[in-house]
């Protein structure tokens, strides 16, 4: 990449920025939202040109790449957004790829079901991913997140590619699924095959070692062997400023109960699974893809209800049957894909913020939009969405700004909890850190926070309390002081009891 520029609108995005990729290395693009990082990313999978620079592809230069012959010349792309077919199945979103790029991206002659299978069953198998028929054939739109990041991370090494770039590949993936990741990247090495690996997790970076490139503001800011920077250094030359890891929980909460749960049970999704949320505490809850831990976050929020159970809000019954009661009780919800699940990316910052109190601004047959204007602006503000507008659109936001917008939506209603399902998956760290603020903020208004995420130090820096789920069971509740890293680590993966079991029909 020599020189690239690219501007959007009179916005620079990208400021002649240049560097080398080598076979059988990896790399690590990192910068905060907005850096340029994902433009850089399209630019080099064809799916959009620079305005000036060349990009060299094994000696040979060009002016742009279009999208097909960067998949000829051998480059596959993982996306943050993982871009897969939701209505079609497992087996054609990994390896129908591959067939049409053989083909010229014509469908001139039938395609293969057979070798299709075949090709999917293998890569499939390599990320750890059933392949039996029936997975095979499951549309991909009916599968949990984290399984579709699986299959995105599947197809983009279905094909003897030279260059892997992977785009937040572990932004949906627990413990267990991002080891199987590293070991991954570490057999495309050993074959040859670059990898540029863009992450906001810095520790994943650092294990995997390699080269870095640090954009900052559309420039090329830093690069270099990992082994010359440390992780606060990488922070430094992404943010401009110095970020001291700290621990964010420092307020103890009430011990009034807010929110109780017993014995709540969804088939096949979890069982019995019983706590209490006291007012004004930070409540972790975590596990690995099957535990229920994302099934347990629908059915507190109405997404999706429990067969039985109990739920109880400030003392009093909930019935939770959709997510129009959870607005009623003042339940809010960030989901866990904030692109599929929560935002209206083409609808501008208010209406974004203003659907969950709709009923509010109504006046007669018609919404107050300049009340509306006026409460999201000031939420906007209250949250430091980086916007000159509310008329803005979502998707034109970085990813830790479309965070705050949908936390803004839910502070709206006037919550008694919030519910944060992966709050910063996919954010940099200098938005993180703004949005560990904001949660302990509202924790410390008296807000019940419940913290679900695969995010270890996220939770160890902003929980009093860490909840494990494993196979549908919430096995034990422990104070933060009695834990770590790594005795969490060790429980995810091999669950080894660390602590006290919850008394069953008790509150936790």
């Amino acid at each position: 990449m020599q020189g690239i520029t690219k501007t959007f609108g009179g916005v620079r995005a990208l400021r002649g920025v240049s560097f080398d990729i080598h076979a059988g290395q990896t790399y690590h693009l990192l910068g905060e939202n907005g850096s340029g990082k994902s433009t850089l990313i399209k630019i080099i999978s064809g799916a959009q040109p620079p305005d000036s620079g060349v990009i060299e592809v094994r000696g040979v230069a060009h002016q742009a790449l279009d999208a097909l012959s960067a998949l000829e010349a051998g480059i596959e792309t993982v996306y943050q957004d993982l871009s897969l077919f939701p209505n079609l199945s497992v087996a054609e979103n990994v390896a129908l790829t591959a067939q049409l790029v053989s083909a010229r991206g014509q469908l001139a002659r039938p395609l293969s079901w057979s070798k299709l299978r075949e090709v999917a069953a293998t890569a499939l198998e390599r990320v750890g991913l059933p392949i039996t028929p029936a997975f095979l054939d499951a549309p991909v739109e009916t599968l949990p997140i984290a399984v579709r990041q699986l299959i995105a991370i599947a197809r983009g090494i279905v094909s003897r590619a030279s260059l892997v770039i992977m785009d937040e590949p572990t932004a949906a993936l627990t413990q267990r699924e991002v080891e199987n990741l590293l070991a991954i990247i570490a057999s495309l090495q050993q074959e040859g095959v670059s990898v540029l690996f863009v992450s906001h997790k810095l520790d994943e970076v650092f294990r995997i070692g390699g080269q870095v490139i640090v954009l900052r503001d559309g420039s090329k800011v830093a690069d270099g062997p990992l082994s010359e920077f440390t992780p606060s250094s990488v922070a430094y030359q992404m943010t401009g400023k110095t970020l001291e890891e700290t621990h964010y929980r420092t307020a103890a909460p009430s011990q009034e109960p807010l929110l109780e749960v017993s014995g709540l049970t969804r088939a096949g999704a979890f069982e019995n699974v019983t706590f209490t949320l006291h007012r004004g505490e930070v409540l972790g809850i975590t596990g690995l893809l099957d535990s229920g831990r994302n099934e347990l976050a629908h059915a507190l929020s109405g997404v999706r209800p429990a067969d039985s159970g109990q739920i109880r809000l400030a003392g009093t019954a909930a019935e939770l049957h959709t997510p129009r009661d959870g607005i009623r009780l003042g339940i809010g919800y960030v989901p866990e894909d904030r692109l599929a699940e929560g935002l209206f990316l083409d609808k501008p910052i208010r209406e974004n913020i203003m659907v969950s109190i709709l009923k509010r601004l109504t006046r007669g047959p018609r919404l107050d939009y300049a009340r509306a204007t006026a409460d999201t602006t000031q939420l906007s503000k209250d949250l430091q969405v980086a916007t000159p507008s509310v008329m803005l659109p979502v998707g034109a936001l970085s990813g830790g700004n479309q965070q705050k917008v949908m936390v803004a939506r839910w502070l709206a209603i006037g919550p008694k909890v919030l519910i944060l399902h992966g709050p910063t998956a996919g954010v940099d760290v200098g938005s993180k850190d703004a949005l560990y603020r904001i949660m302990q903020n509202l924790a410390a208004q008296g807000l019940g926070v419940l913290l679900i995420s695969d995010d270890l130090p996220e939770l160890l820096m902003n929980s009093d309390r860490i909840g494990v789920m494993h196979r549908g069971q919430l096995t034990r509740i422990a104070p933060v002081a009695e834990l770590s890293e790594a005795s969490l680590t060790a429980e995810l993966l091999e669950v080894v009891p660390v602590g006290p079991a919850p008394q069953v029909g008790g509150a936790v």
